[in-house]
């Protein structure tokens, strides 16, 4: 469905326009609010007014900007559908930040690491940037946000954008220019983000494209971590990053299942834990 859905100069009654911004918000994982303004030709208050309506009804999701799907019940229709960022960056949100926190710790002033599109690697961005003993960094990323995150950093650390396509769903920039620069340079350390973490399958992700410039980044690093918060364990998506074997570790909160653990373990990753410091001193 193109957003572009109401005709010129035909105002729409508020039943339409929520029936269709409903029908969009379903099919796009995210919309905004300025895009609903735009398209049915009212104020940016009258679109957020239907956006809170229809979160009313059960419909949706409100976010920060616009709206997103309500996750339990199209999950359930769709197990294998990819979220957007903006569903994504709602969920996990806690063990994130601690597994950002964990990843950060790892890196050191002078290195050049690899942030890979995706909302935990936007914590390790964020986590990094509250790294105020750290300097000399070069920072690739594929990553719209986690530039625009690293930019007030600037020249404290050395923020270089791939290039490629865009993908709006996940503001990451993808092939067939993407490859290019990774194919160029070897950094010391990439950070991976996943959909999908499986000791026999993988490591894996919803998207073919993606999944691509992630196996790209890790040829390109010394080492690579994929950092992936519990819910992501056991579970394997359509396309596959890398064997278990070619990570140098994984890095997860203190809910990852026990008997998940330690197949990755026998397949011999090493599991760093992300700990709050408040909860395990």
């Amino acid at each position: 469905m193109s957003i572009d859905t109401a005709p010129a100069n035909v105002p729409l009654d508020a039943p339409r326009r929520r029936e269709l911004a409903l029908a969009l918000v379903a099919e796009r994982g995210f919309v905004r609010v300025a895009e609903l303004s735009r398209a049915f030709g009212v104020t940016t208050v009258t679109a957020r007014a239907d956006l809170d309506a229809l979160e009313r009804q059960g419909g949706i999701r409100r976010v920060h900007g616009g709206a997103v799907p309500l996750t339990s019940p199209l999950a359930a229709e769709r197990p294998d559908r990819e979220p957007s960022f903006e569903e994504a960056l709602e969920a996990s949100v806690e063990p994130k930040r601690l597994i950002g926190e964990h990843a950060a710790s790892l890196v050191r002033s002078g290195q050049s690491i690899i942030l890979d599109v995706g909302t935990t690697t936007l914590q390790v961005a964020r986590s990094l940037r509250a790294r105020t003993d750290l300097e000399d960094l070069v920072v690739f990323t594929n990553g719209l946000s986690i530039a625009l995150e690293l930019e007030a950093e600037i020249p404290r650390f050395t923020v270089v954008v791939t290039g490629g396509t865009l993908r709006p769903k996940q503001h990451s920039l993808v092939h067939p220019l993407a490859g290019s620069m990774l194919d160029e340079v070897h950094v010391d350390l990439a950070f991976i983000g996943c959909n999908g973490v499986d000791a026999a399958h993988g490591v894996t992700n919803a998207n073919l494209p993606e999944a691509s410039v992630k196996s790209l980044m890790m040829r390109a690093a010394a080492r690579s971590i994929v950092v992936a918060d519990a819910s992501k364990l056991g579970e394997v998506h359509l396309g596959r990053i890398a064997p278990i074997d070619a990570f140098d570790g994984l890095v997860t909160d203190a809910a990852a299942p026990t008997p998940i653990v330690a197949e990755l373990l026998d397949a011999g990753l090493a599991v760093h834990f992300a700990r709050d410091p408040r909860v395990d001193p």
